[in-house]
């Protein structure tokens, strides 16, 4: 034994004689209120009162001193019932086995302290005091390889807190990042300067940026609540079996993980997954907990800078949509990804996209928005309307508030479409159905799974479809126009990428005689 070791055994009896000379704490009952002077009682209780055998249980589920103090800890917190857990099956997975399950839920719990491993198979409830301590208290002395194993959870434990301090200090560093470029921007625009900055080096804080913000859980939990999205995707791959099996797929943008595992739960032969921000190593660990890392291989990197594992993919599957359904780009890589790495004949999932508007009368929404400039106070600040009028908004536009059919101003098919298709201008006619004032123009997206299938899936962000965190993009009119029930309102739209950053997008607007440019970032 190292003199390592004899210190942590020393410190650990030392623990131990000065948790005798305290008065044992009183032990609760894992299933009702029943209150013991010592864990042992509590056994028999639990034995006799609730046919919860801890021998028994002990045997059938191998348990050691961790995994005990881990079902101590989940009856506690789950306030589950014994015969739930009399009656898992032997050999099956435990719901207690995360690490969570380490932190005591009762201070000082007299249970926690137990010696399971003394116990012997078959062991009554009854005849377990046997096993007690000869000073029939609830100390007990652990192993030194138990005490070790203990210790290295512990430790387990505090390098994951820190690693998850490191990610969030980084992501307050980008954000940082992020609001300096953007003052940079700003004061640039004011004195004409903008030209002077170094356009590249700001793309590339800005990138890093964009990859960061989707380093970090909540974002994902966002989009995996998102049952419209998630679920689209699983029911397309389980539907459509015949297109993976036996096939290689990679997974633009894989985020969690999640559309890799339903690919090979649908039955690809080997799964690339790839993605620039630090999610992906919490996507390594998910797929390693679902025992699939034998189909699914996961890459950290911008996949237009890395080599994959393989020459060529059978299908790409990717979720890149963003607001207005283009923003952030992302839509870019999986188009590099399918020229340079699809077979012929290949196919990008989803296939098809199509981006529509229609028109919103919602006076209050309207008002509280622009109108609300007009007299502030007792003061005019209409100037401000230019600068609320040059960002659209992304809400749930509430279904009632359409007045018009809906124009389709884009679709894309992602098998052919190029880059340079993505910048584009089209007219629009939208009918009024009502007698109603236009406040605004809202803009939403379908996402169709068509190609090769049995089975079409698709699904919708627009106001009367069910909601999705995509949401809609709301365009206020400088104006509001009134319209006749049957009256068409005529117009144009361009959309182009933003010069200063190439994520974000400009849209056009040419209305009734007006043109109006707004940002979508």
């Amino acid at each position: 034994m190292s003199s390592g070791e004899e210190d942590n055994d020393d410190m650990w009896q030392e623990c131990e004689d000065e948790g005798n000379e305290m008065d044992t704490p009183a032990t609760t009952c894992l299933f009702c209120n029943e209150m013991a002077s010592c864990a042992d009682e509590i056994w028999t209780h639990c034995d006799k009162m609730h046919g919860f055998n801890l021998a028994g249980i002990k045997e059938k589920h191998d348990l050691d001193c961790i995994s005990f103090i881990k079902m101590v800890n989940y009856i506690r917190s789950k306030t589950v019932s014994s015969s739930s857990i009399v009656n898992l099956a032997e050999g099956s997975n435990a719901p207690w086995e995360g690490d969570e399950f380490m932190m005591p839920v009762i201070p000082d719990d007299p249970l926690l302290l137990y010696d399971i491993e003394s116990l012997e198979e078959n062991t009554t409830g009854a005849s377990a005091a046997a096993a007690c301590t000869p000073n029939n208290d609830d100390t007990v002395s652990l192993s030194t390889q138990a005490y070790q194993e203990l210790l290295h959870r512990l430790q387990e434990t505090e390098q994951k807190a820190s690693l998850m301090e490191q990610q969030l200090s980084r992501a307050l560093e980008d954000l940082g990042t992020t609001k300096s470029v953007a003052q940079k921007i700003l004061m640039s625009s004011s004195d004409g300067s903008l030209d002077k900055l170094p356009l590249q080096k700001m793309s590339e804080d800005e990138d890093q940026a964009y990859f960061d913000s989707y380093g970090h859980y909540g974002i994902h939990e966002e989009m995996l609540k998102d049952k419209v999205r998630t679920e689209s995707y699983r029911d397309f791959m389980y539907d459509n079996k015949h297109i993976f099996t036996d096939k290689v797929v990679l997974d633009v943008g894989c985020g969690t993980g999640i559309l890799s595992m339903f690919a090979a739960k649908a039955g690809a032969k080997q799964v690339i997954g790839v993605d620039q921000s630090d999610i992906i190593h919490q996507a390594i660990d998910i797929v390693r907990e679902n025992g699939l890392s034998n189909v699914i291989t996961l890459v950290k990197g911008r996949l237009e800078d890395i080599d994959l594992p393989v020459d060529k993919v059978d299908v790409i599957i990717s979720e890149w949509m963003g607001y207005f359904l283009l923003f952030e780009s992302m839509l870019d890589t999986v188009l590099y990804a399918r020229d340079k790495y699809l077979v012929p004949g290949g196919i990008v999932y989803p296939d098809l996209c199509t981006l529509s508007l229609a028109a919103l009368a919602d006076q209050e929404s309207h008002s509280s928005r622009i109108a609300f400039w007009e007299d502030v106070y007792g003061f005019k600040m209409s100037c401000m309307k230019t600068c609320v009028l040059e960002e659209c908004s992304v809400e749930y536009a509430k279904a009632e508030c359409v007045m018009s059919s809906a124009a389709m101003i884009k679709c894309i098919d992602v098998s052919s479409v190029n880059i340079k298709d993505l910048e584009f201008s089209s007219e629009f006619k939208l009918e009024a159905l009502r007698d109603d004032i236009c406040t605004s123009i809202i803009a939403y997206f379908d996402i169709i799974f068509e190609k090769n299938c049995t089975k079409t899936v698709m699904f919708s962000t627009g106001p009367g479809s069910e909601k999705t965190h995509w949401k809609q993009t709301v365009f206020p009119l400088r104006k509001p126009i009134a319209l006749k029930k049957g009256a068409c309102l005529h117009g144009k739209v361009s959309c182009s990428r933003n010069a200063k950053d190439t994520r974000s997008l400009v849209v056009t607007f040419n209305i009734d005689g007006e043109r109006i440019k707004y940002f979508v970032n």
